[in-house]
């Protein structure tokens, strides 16, 4: 059996198929997904599963780089808002309106997951990156001062390659 946490497979399939900088989509039940998207549901029922276990078993699996939270999850749902900060510690978030998550974001994104969450702007994009202290442990090879900040966590600082300060991109 699987050693890791995700036992989903079309959820491995989707993490495996993830490169730097790729986004997925975590979604509550109302979220707007694009009718070409790659669409994994999991909604069965009201909260079933809620967004928060679904968000920490991913975590188990993903690198991620950045996430991008609604503004109105933060200003209109700080309780559901606290519990996704609380299980991003290593992540640098940003946060933009909920319209560029439902219109820009979700045209973008590789994968959009839904759970079956009724918790409102409960909608998280997660960008991919290499694990890159696993990436860099071949001998011989030299981690750039630039990357640094990502060996330690994920990039903290902004500084990461290909970082340009919009939306974490």
């Amino acid at each position: 059996m699987k050693r890791h946490h995700l036992l989903h497979p079309e959820l491995n399939r989707a993490i495996a198929s993830l490169g730097h900088g790729d986004t997925l989509i975590l979604c509550d039940a109302g979220f707007r997904i694009p009718r070409d998207a790659w669409r994994i549901d999991l909604a069965v029922a009201r909260d079933l599963p809620d967004l928060t276990p679904v968000l920490a078993a991913l975590m188990g699996d993903l690198v991620v780089e950045w996430a991008l939270l609604p503004n109105e999850l933060r200003d209109y749902n700080p309780v559901q808002h606290q519990e996704i900060v609380d299980l991003l510690p290593d992540v640098r978030i940003e946060h933009v309106p909920h319209k560029q998550v439902m219109d820009e974001e979700a045209a973008k994104a590789k994968v959009i997951v839904r759970t079956g969450a009724f918790s409102p702007w409960a909608n998280i994009v997660l960008a991919s990156i290499p694990d890159v202290p696993k990436w860099f442990e071949r001998p011989g090879t030299k981690l750039p001062s630039w990357y640094e900040d990502v060996a330690g966590g994920m990039a903290a600082n902004g500084d990461a390659p290909g970082h340009d300060g919009a939306a974490g991109r």
